[in-house]
């Protein structure tokens, strides 16, 4: 991908986990260098959140080994998570604090929260100070932990399927502008979907995983060039379905 190992924002080897007799990634081998969006894409169960797990130090390799910015994040979680910025499907935000609350609680936990950030997406997001987070739509939830994933400027944006049963608008919110912008200022996306459309539209870079393991992963550009049939370029959809199989095939978007 013309960087070296020493550039890699994540690096990924060998990396194996099981759960029982169920083995959730299987040699798992990735590097990601600095400055670009990577999708990860796969169905439901495939392995994309255990390995997100494992990049955020929640797990800890069981084979091979995990390194980000250079670090093990089981072994150095703060000198790793304070440059991630992370939105998950599940955006646990406390529901009994206002979105003001929420930012000045967060503020604490990073050196590099830019407060004047922070407010510009509140505007941006359209966002109440005062509204309670349970009484944000859900939406509204996902552009407010959005919003606490980006105001630190974080090195490393993880996204895991972040736009899951969000309506188009939202999730072109985020997906466009802030994972564009985040590339753009040289900090690195590694964003999880089994949306290959909404991956399509801004990845750099796609992985596909299946059964825990990887079966392809290059530059975009590059996957659409090898697969070209008679002049036409077929979707990712496609590409994934031919590696795959429809039975493993992500869902298609509503």
């Amino acid at each position: 991908m013309g960087s070296s190992v020493s550039e890699s924002i994540i690096e990924v080897s060998g990396l194996t986990r099981r759960f029982g007799a169920t083995t959730a990634l299987a040699s798992v081998s990735l590097s990601l260098p600095r400055g670009a969006v990577y999708g990860l894409v796969g169905a439901n169960g495939a392995g994309k959140t255990t390995l997100i797990k494992h990049v955020l130090g929640l797990l800890r390799a069981e084979s091979g080994t995990v390194r980000v910015f250079g670090r093990d994040p089981v072994a150095d979680p703060v000198g790793v998570l304070s440059r991630i910025g992370y939105l998950s499907e599940e955006n646990d935000i406390p529901g009994w604090m206002r979105v003001e609350e929420l930012m000045r609680y967060s503020r604490a936990f990073y050196p590099a929260w830019d407060a004047a950030y922070a407010e510009e997406l509140r505007q941006a997001f359209a966002l109440d100070p005062a509204a309670k987070i349970r009484n944000l739509s859900k939406g509204q939830r996902a552009r407010t932990g959005l919003l606490i994933a980006l105001a630190h400027r974080p090195e490393l944006l993880v996204l895991d399927e972040p736009s899951s049963g969000l309506d188009p608008i939202v999730r072109r919110d985020i997906l466009g502008a802030i994972i564009r912008t985040i590339a753009d200022e040289g900090r690195t996306v590694l964003f999880s979907s089994h949306l290959l459309g909404e991956v399509e539209q801004v990845a750099d870079h796609v992985t596909m995983i299946s059964q825990g393991r990887i079966v392809l992963s290059a530059p975009l550009e590059e996957i659409r060039a090898s697969h070209r049939v008679d002049g036409r370029v077929p979707s990712l959809d496609e590409i994934f379905v031919a590696h795959v199989g429809t039975a493993a095939a992500p869902s298609p978007e509503a």
